[in-house]
């Protein structure tokens, strides 16, 4: 039997040791680790527009540094100004214009996440998560003292989950249903149809959505971007979006993301950010109105650039045996089953068979100098997740590697 750590020898906490790194960071940061040591990788970890942030953008954070009102504290929940920006900016893209009083800005989509979660769950409630899910909703969930409960979706659906799988996955304990589209690991995107059906089914039974929209303008084809609060109106009272500029205008680093949901959770996720973090960053608000301000020419220049590289590397990984990649309609990832080349299918190359596809993604790293990131890391072994999010030229010799590495595999 074994002994268990009394609190006072344990360095970490329980809570916080529990919690795993982000993958897809951790996959970056080797891939940079080994371009710093000169081995030419290319990675195809990192969720970022290989942009830089639009120039009008940057240039008015530069005028915020020169004024000295942003050298103070601010709102902790947010600049007035940005928040007015914001609500004007989701009347124009999702068709629904929140209060001021219902948003909160947060450093970055993350901290929207778990301070969403935070407001809403107490131990042991239950949120249904479709997987592959992205994998910090998991751990925000766990860190906020709820459930996460997975209901897997593949690619003979297109990676999209059913009103009839979400039910299955009810219960008593069940508080939220986190609804995500377009999605990240997979890139599906729900029809208006199907996204109205979840969310009648959430209304029906009474439970909180979750909504991310990070990537509601990057849609692809016929495609179209639904937004449930703007869909069903009846749903707002218990529905969190979450959102940011960290996608749609290149702005990874720059952590700026919000949270838009009624008064009382908006207020308890503002005070808990009172003594989180206090304000987001002056200039960092500053340029985030900016962003949302002003017209999307730079986006639809960027979404052109995905949408090109989306077809190349679609194409390309389709033509390597083993390998099934269905079309994503939204965000910028690849999400190819290869659940034909490891495991009990496992062929010989470079000496190697892997099990798995953390041992696959090992595999691509070592010898073809490729970063993916494995299934593993999203709820669903047996896949790999591409960004596409990269220089067409390095697209092309990244996936030609895997093609040229892949072909070597032997019985």
């Amino acid at each position: 039997m074994s002994a268990v750590t009394p609190p006072t020898e344990r360095r970490v906490s329980a809570r916080v040791g529990a919690i795993s790194e982000s993958a897809t960071l951790a996959v970056d940061a080797k891939a940079k680790a080994l371009k710093a040591a000169g081995r030419p990788v290319i990675g195809f970890g990192a969720g970022e527009p290989d942009f830089p942030t639009p120039d009008y953008i940057v240039e008015a954070a530069v005028e915020a540094c020169k004024n000295p009102k942003y050298h103070r504290y601010t709102p902790a929940g947010g600049l007035p100004e940005l928040k007015a920006a914001i609500a004007a900016k989701t009347l124009r893209d999702s068709g629904y214009e929140p209060e001021v009083s219902e948003i909160l800005v947060t450093n970055g989509g993350k901290q929207a996440i778990y301070e969403a979660f935070a407001a809403i769950l107490d131990p042991g409630d239950e949120v249904i998560v479709p997987a592959p899910y992205w994998t910090t909703y998991p751990e925000s969930i766990r860190l906020a003292g709820g459930v996460p409960v997975e209901v897997v979706a593949d690619e003979t659906t297109g990676y999209r989950v059913s009103v009839e799988q979400l039910e299955a996955a009810r219960t008593e304990k069940t508080k939220v249903v986190l609804f995500v589209s377009p999605s990240n690991p997979t890139g599906a995107v729900y029809s208006r149809e199907d996204a109205e059906a979840i969310g009648r089914w959430a209304l029906e039974h009474g439970l909180w959505v979750m909504t991310d929209e990070i990537y509601e303008h990057l849609v692809y084809g016929d495609a179209q971007f639904t937004s449930l609060p703007a869909l069903l109106p009846e749903l707002r009272d218990k529905c969190v979006v979450v959102n940011g500029v960290a996608k749609t205008y290149a702005m990874t680093g720059w952590r700026v993301g919000w949270i838009i949901g009624p008064k009382d959770v908006v207020k308890a996720a503002t005070n808990l950010q009172s003594h989180a973090t206090s304000n987001v960053s002056n200039v960092a608000q500053a340029a985030a109105i900016a962003a949302v301000s002003g017209d999307l020419t730079a986006v639809d220049k960027m979404r052109e650039a995905f949408d090109r590289r989306r077809r190349t590397i679609v194409r390309m990984l389709n033509e390597i045996d083993g390998v099934l990649c269905p079309e994503p309609e939204g965000a910028f990832y690849a999400y190819p089953s290869v659940k034909a080349l490891v495991g009990e299918n496992a062929k010989e190359i470079r000496g190697k068979r892997p099990q798995n596809t953390v041992e696959l993604a090992a595999l691509i790293l070592e010898e073809a100098e490729v970063a993916v990131v494995p299934g593993e890391a999203f709820g669903t072994p047996g896949y790999l997740r591409l960004s596409y999010a990269l220089g067409d030229e390095d697209l092309v010799e990244g996936v030609s590697r895997l093609q040229k590495l892949l072909a070597e595999a032997r019985d």
